[in-house]
């Protein structure tokens, strides 16, 4: 399994797996909404935690329909699917795999740019937090609709269309989790859902992702 996820990682780095890209799309967000809007600071304040959070979303979104691609076209998932270790791992890998070049560095890069969008201070800790505990589950929900369009040409419209309704409950807690820290409420109720989906997430979908590309590789 380590071997797989370490494979998955370079092919990332090599193939734009959006390592990059999600990066670039997030700076650029970031820097085209003061543009937008205008410079006022209480305004870009009063936004900044939703548009980090959309940024992030949209930033995981770009690459999912790489996730299987490639192992799809040179025949590699058709060995997984039938190789010694269960395909569920291999989803999991793949998650795990997309987490690590995508959800981490912007999760990373998150207050940087919150800089830009005038965070107030103490909502940058609850900023981190809240990625940490969202974004593992962009990623396995992700895999889930990659592997429900496996196969299917410019399948990343619908892609799109079946995931964004799945990442909405992560968008609301996480961005309100960075509202209430940086208007100096609690956030508990808020990490602790986020936790929720995540945990509940990793749990079920890789069940759901792996039964998906039995049936798209029959």
């Amino acid at each position: 399994m380590t071997a797989l996820l370490i494979r998955d990682l370079r092919l990332a780095m090599r193939a734009g797996g959006g390592f990059g890209l999600g990066l670039a799309f997030y700076l650029i967000l970031a820097v085209l909404v003061p543009l937008g809007v205008g410079p006022e600071g209480d305004t870009l304040a009063l936004i900044a935690p939703g548009i980090l959070w959309v940024g992030a979303l949209l930033s995981c979104l770009l690459s999912l329909d790489r996730l299987f691609a490639l192992d799809y076209e040179d025949g590699s998932l058709d060995l997984l699917a039938t190789a010694p270790i269960p395909l569920e791992g291999v989803v999991t890998m793949k998650a795990l795999a997309h987490w690590i070049t995508t959800g981490l560095p912007l999760t990373l890069v998150a207050p940087v740019l919150g800089v830009l969008l005038n965070l107030p201070a103490a909502g940058f800790g609850w900023l981190v937090a809240s990625l940490l505990l969202g974004t593992p589950a962009l990623s396995v929900i992700g895999t889930f609709g990659a592997a429900l369009t496996l196969g299917l040409r410019r399948g990343g419209l619908l892609l799109s269309l079946l995931v964004l309704p799945l990442y909405v409950p992560t968008l609301v807690f996480g961005a309100q989790a960075v509202v209430r820290g940086a208007a100096g409420l609690g956030t508990a109720t808020p990490l602790l859902l986020l936790a929720g989906i995540t945990a509940g997430a990793a749990a079920l979908l890789p069940f759901a992702s792996a039964a998906a590309i039995r049936i798209n590789l029959r």
